[in-house]
């Protein structure tokens, strides 16, 4: 996915002659309060810019969405991706797949990494501790989804608030004072 932060990709793909291009899949949902359809297009792209601001990049998508819920005026958002496969390796219906697999890994991790951990708020930026950061989160959602949490902020909240519970997560049992106190 390449989202708006990448300015000079994203121009570059919401530029291509999309209108001149057909529609080579679509898809349509119900569920959660909601309808939604999803239409993609996609074109070879090494010819059309002759250098796109993403290495290896061989096809470029766009899916227009339309969401409409239950009660709520109807939305629509269009969204661009790259890949290196080329169209004889791949499809748009596996592209489009992919894409929503691609969501499902947002919405379990990332958006929990954003949400509850405010990774996007911090303050690490150099050399490979962003990625240590991002390794220990994971770590910490992981370790929680294994031991049945099915909130993760709640369950941090928590651990929070009572640093002990931490303990009994991995079976120890936390003295109940200090000693030398």
């Amino acid at each position: 996915m390449i989202k708006q932060n990448q300015k000079r990709v994203h121009q570059q793909l919401s530029s291509l002659p999309w209108s001149d291009i057909d529609i080579q899949d679509t898809a349509w949902g119900t569920g959660h309060g909601r309808r939604e359809s999803r239409s993609v297009k996609t074109t070879g792209i090494a010819d059309n810019l002759g250098g796109i601001a993403f290495p290896h990049a061989a096809l470029a998508l766009r899916i227009h969405r339309r969401r409409k819920l239950t009660g709520k005026p109807e939305t629509r958002e269009t969204v661009y991706a790259v890949t290196s496969l080329d169209i004889p390796q791949t499809s748009p219906k596996l592209l489009a797949a992919a894409i929503r697999g691609h969501w499902a890994i947002e919405n379990s991790s990332h958006h929990i990494r954003d949400v509850t951990y405010r990774e996007d708020a911090s303050t690490v930026h150099t050399g490979t501790a962003p990625r240590a950061m991002a390794g220990l989160r994971n770590l910490a959602i992981g370790t929680l989804k294994l031991l049945g949490a099915d909130n993760i902020a709640k369950t941090t909240r928590a651990i929070r608030d009572n640093p002990g519970q931490a303990l009994k997560v991995y079976g120890i049992t936390p003295p109940t004072a200090i000693p030398g106190t």
